[in-house]
């Protein structure tokens, strides 16, 4: 059996998590302490991908990156192309994914009790430091559960991908795209394969959501 497509689907659902995780809460924490006129307008444009049906949003991506648009001519100079390679399919998830990290980051900022903060400076210590250490720490369990959802979210996705990367075996091949090209050659067995390995992997990031709540509930009631 070829497990490129589980491969394949674990790297980019794992590079795409990174840049989703950093780029989410820089946009949640800076959208958190806007107006509320323009936060409303930027908080429609970020969440716009998850209402979006994934098929506009590959077909947007290809608008912007296609090898004839004005970006992807400019990446090709460089040997690059998001089209048809499996760094595209990073893009794609990162993409449907990124609203799953910004809402739930966005979430835990806005019910961060502003006093710790002026709490810190009281004592001293730097914006960065309260940051990472105060802020950071004081929101961990909703910045956690998005990045996991985020990852399932990009693990699975298939209809921006599909039409971004399309479906080369040993090249763009995900378990989402497989399963749907087994399907349509009547590879009812295979397809059922990959559709269990996906279950599971999704089993155990919901698992995983499940306990990091528990554990953050329980060290709520022991402080």
């Amino acid at each position: 059996m070829d497990w490129f497509p589980l491969w394949n689907s674990l790297r980019i659902a794992a590079i795409s998590s990174v840049i989703v995780f950093f780029l989410g809460i820089f946009l949640a924490y800076e959208t958190a302490r806007l107006p509320k006129v323009l936060k409303g307008i930027l908080d429609v444009v970020l969440t716009l991908p998850l209402v979006l049906p994934p098929t506009v949003c590959g077909w947007l991506l290809l608008r912007v990156f296609g090898a004839r648009r004005p970006i992807g001519m400019f990446l090709a100079e460089f040997d690059l192309s998001f089209v048809m390679n499996w760094p595209g399919g990073v893009l794609a998830a990162a993409l449907v994914s990124f609203p799953l990290m910004y809402r739930t980051a966005r979430g835990a900022f806005e019910s961060y009790d502003r006093n710790l903060t002026y709490a810190g400076r009281t004592l001293g210590l730097s914006n960065t430091y309260i940051f990472w250490h105060i802020q950071m720490a004081s929101c961990r369990q909703g910045i956690l559960a998005g990045a996991v959802l985020a990852f399932a979210r990009a693990l699975g996705e298939y209809g921006a991908t599909s039409m971004l990367i399309g479906y080369t075996p040993g090249k763009t091949a995900t378990i989402a795209t497989t399963v749907y090209q087994l399907w349509r050659t009547n590879d009812e067995a295979g397809a059922m394969t990959w559709v269990l390995v996906n279950i599971a992997i999704s089993a155990v990031v919901l698992i995983s959501v499940n306990m990091l709540e528990d554990r953050e509930r329980k060290k709520a009631r022991k402080s």
